[in-house]
């Protein structure tokens, strides 16, 4: 009897290395958006606490034109830090939405040569068994003959 041989076999172990480079980078991008976010966030939170300084500063009634302009300087650089990263963000999501699409790709592949290779195997049991049955008759034939004469 023969042994069943898949001929898309190197190609299935290929498509599964891919699968498995594919899930790494979209866990690298989902890691590198997650950090991007929390950049953001710092961000956000420097601005709302120079803000707040700023409102307890200007309550006491001390401000000067020096402290005025500091102010003023840190808050461009704060909104200019965090519309950066925003765009940072953007482009992180990107990153993250074209590994996941090739993550699909791969693993939509790999289905459909896992499910070829499923039906090769389905054909070579069907035809193995039909190879038996065959020799089993002829056995039995011969044997029917054998004492029937």
């Amino acid at each position: 009897m023969k042994k069943f041989k898949f001929q898309l076999e190197t190609l299935l172990k290929v498509t599964r290395m891919n699968k498995d480079k594919a899930e790494v980078e979209l866990a690298k991008a989902t890691k590198n958006l997650e950090e991007q976010r929390q950049l953001l966030k710092q961000y956000l939170e420097d601005m709302a606490k120079g803000q707040k300084d700023y409102d307890e500063i200007t309550a006491k009634g001390g401000i000067t034109v020096g402290t005025l302009m500091t102010f003023n300087s840190f808050f461009n650089w704060k909104r200019t830090q965090i519309e950066q990263q925003q765009q940072a963000i953007l482009k992180a999501q990107s990153e993250r939405q074209a590994r996941l699409k090739e993550l699909v790709a791969v693993v939509n592949k790999l289905k459909s040569i896992e499910q070829l290779k499923e039906k090769r195997l389905q054909e070579y049991m069907a035809e193995m068994l039909y190879e038996e049955q065959k020799q089993l008759d002829e056995l039995g034939g011969q044997m029917y003959f054998r004492n029937s004469g």
